[in-house]
């Protein structure tokens, strides 16, 4: 048999775009997609930890086409969070700003600060959020021996709130799951149960925008949601049966709308079903 040999692996350092490849910052890479890759490191200065995304170049596009939906896709982001968190920033990409209307900072503390971007270069830099996935924290309930379904419960209606808040704002997400929502908290996580509920009491965060869009549309919103359902049933099968505790925190959040939006998610979910029935 013959034996093709396979590419070297890209050292992901080596992707860093200017002035982050001669920065003398270290550098952690958080998570590698097929668009983009995640960094921890710091930014400005040694003590403002901060979360650098890169979009490195395509090779296998057009050089001009591949400029082009970089920076649609930077812009696009950037302009999301800016518009969640109420605040207007300067960036860079020649001197030019991001301009977006801000809104009543609703979703201010729930969605990662803009710290700068480049759009020419394909970075975007944003506030580190200190804490973990809700979904780890799940898990860490699940490991800790907890029977005490009222916290769980309690973190899932917080989490439908705060999508409710999202969708309220004119955004939908693109792609809700509970490893793109956060807990923000201070405590040394570890499997003691004191801990664990501490960590499930912490903030809800919203990350990675990059497929959100701004819109209104009910059909786009219940879309949304299915994706986190269909999401939270596959990756916490035993906790599947209190997901509806996130629709109840998302209608409280949404009011006369969210009855709207549910009954267009049902809708939705019947149309997936055909889906996977007919393959």
């Amino acid at each position: 048999m013959a034996t093709t040999d396979l590419p070297a692996p890209v050292d992901p350092l080596t992707l860093l775009p200017p002035p982050f490849n001669t920065s003398p910052e270290p550098f952690h890479l958080i998570a590698q997609g097929a668009e983009s890759l995640l960094f921890r490191t710091t930014f400005l200065t040694p003590t403002t930890p901060a979360a650098l995304k890169v979009r490195p170049a395509k090779k296998w596009r057009h050089p001009t086409l591949d400029k082009r939906l970089t920076r649609a896709r930077i812009l696009a982001e950037a302009r999301v969070l800016v518009k969640l968190s109420g605040e207007g920033i300067a960036a860079g990409g020649g001197g030019r700003k991001v301009k977006e209307k801000s809104g009543d900072g609703k979703m201010r503390g729930c969605v990662p600060a803009v710290l700068g971007l480049d759009w020419e270069r394909g970075w975007l830099v944003t506030e580190w959020v200190e804490g973990c996935m809700v979904k780890e924290g799940i898990y860490r309930f699940g490991r800790a021996g907890l029977e005490d379904e009222e916290l769980l419960r309690g973190l899932l209606w917080r989490v439908g709130e705060v999508v409710g808040r999202l969708h309220s704002a004119g955004v939908v997400h693109g792609d809700l799951t509970t490893s793109n929502i956060m807990l923000r908290f201070s405590v040394i996580a570890d499997s003691d149960g004191e801990d664990v509920k501490k960590i499930l009491e912490g903030d809800i965060v919203l990350i990675d925008f990059g497929l959100a869009i701004q819109s209104v549309q009910d059909e786009d919103r219940a879309v949304d949601l299915y994706v986190l359902e269909r999401a939270f049933g596959s990756t916490h099968p035993k906790e599947e049966h209190l997901f509806p505790v996130v629709l109840e925190g998302y209608a409280q959040a949404m009011g006369k709308t969210g009855k709207v939006v549910l009954r267009r998610l049902e809708d939705v979910r019947m149309r997936g079903r055909k889906k996977s029935m007919i393959g």
